[in-house]
């Protein structure tokens, strides 16, 4: 039996469990000009390689916590837009959120529609109590919406396995 995974709802917006059916999208996103800058080449240079990124990376965390990565789907058309989850990073304390759309789908509001909706079911549906973010101080847009979204900067943080320094913001449940 195949396992219901909590799906969100906006105004404009789906955000589902990302899955092995969204291969070609994840392809196309991860290999975009600002992923590559901003997140990092993940080396998927196939749809194959998108496929197994999805079933080794993203699926293991949705079936074990039941939250990973969406993908944020625009209702009048049907588009895949981006993706925006919640990550709980092998080595990283805590939750964090994060976010990526198409170039085509940026400066809409889409990402803090999604995100917005995210960040509540963090605190609501899976009873998160701190939400972190984490995004590089040369990505200004980034850091605008997270403080639109309420975060606070809380100051320089390393990811596991990577030298790049990034900003790390964090809010509370309480705080929200």
């Amino acid at each position: 039996m195949e396992e219901i995974y909590n799906q969100f709802e906006t105004d404009r917006l789906w955000l589902r469990p990302t899955s092995t059916e969204d291969t070609n999208f994840i392809f196309e996103l991860l290999n975009s000009p600002k992923w590559l800058r901003y997140i990092g080449d993940r080396n998927l240079k196939s749809e194959d390689d998108a496929k197994r990124y999805i079933e080794e990376r993203m699926l293991p965390q949705l079936k074990r916590l039941g939250y990973a990565n969406n993908t944020v789907i625009r209702k009048s058309d049907g588009i895949k837009m981006g993706t925006c989850g919640l990550y709980d990073r092998e080595g990283v304390e805590g939750v964090d959120i994060g976010y990526a759309f198409l170039p085509q789908f940026e400066g809409q509001g889409y990402a803090y529609e999604a995100s917005n909706r995210l960040k509540k079911a963090a605190f609501t549906d899976f009873n998160i109590a701190v939400l972190n973010a984490y995004t590089s101080e040369e990505n200004l847009a980034s850091q605008r919406l997270l403080n639109k979204l309420g975060f606070t900067l809380k100051g320089p943080a390393y990811l596991p396995n990577d030298d790049k320094e990034l900003l790390l913001f964090q809010l509370n449940r309480t705080t929200k």
